[in-house]
């Protein structure tokens, strides 16, 4: 409860009434917030896959290694695969792998991945992105196979 009634008697008899604030200040400011790094992470991987032209997150080993991890009964795909997050009280920077598919222009892929991914996390956790640096490890060409197949239905 943020206020109190005091009674206070007046000498004719008359009780009037005083209130007093405790804990000054809007409730929302009171106490402190904190998101961890892998929070962050989520939120990157998923507003980084949005993007057209992101065929994958992450350097091949590991894509490889998640492969195999994804298919672990009970395992599910790792949404922070290829990102990292490095967030401080008020500010966050984001470094993220990505592989990207043929023919895409990759200076507009990087752009538009970076815009998606500041506009969720600064959205989202109210954080100050100070920078969102993308390395291009691969690029899926048209004939490769897939590494990660989609389950077959039996």
């Amino acid at each position: 409860m943020s206020e109190t009634t005091e009674r206070n008697q007046d000498p004719g008899g008359a009780i009037r009434a005083q209130s007093a604030r405790r804990g000054g200040g809007d409730p929302g400011t009171r106490g402190r917030t904190t998101i961890a790094d892998g929070v962050v992470e989520k939120i990157t991987g998923m507003a980084a896959r949005d993007v057209d032209g992101v065929h994958a997150m992450g350097s091949g080993m590991s894509r490889t290694f998640g492969a195999v991890r994804d298919r672990v009964p009970g395992g599910a795909k790792s949404v922070t695969r290829g990102v990292k997050a490095e967030v401080g009280e008020k500010q966050t920077a984001l470094d993220l792998e990505i592989v990207v598919e043929y023919g895409v222009s990759i200076a507009d892929v990087a752009r538009d991945v970076r815009e998606n991914v500041i506009a969720a996390v600064e959205r989202m956790t109210g954080l100050e992105v100070v920078e969102v640096n993308i390395a291009v490890g691969d690029v899926k060409l048209p004939d490769e196979e897939e590494e990660e197949p989609e389950p077959r239905l039996q």
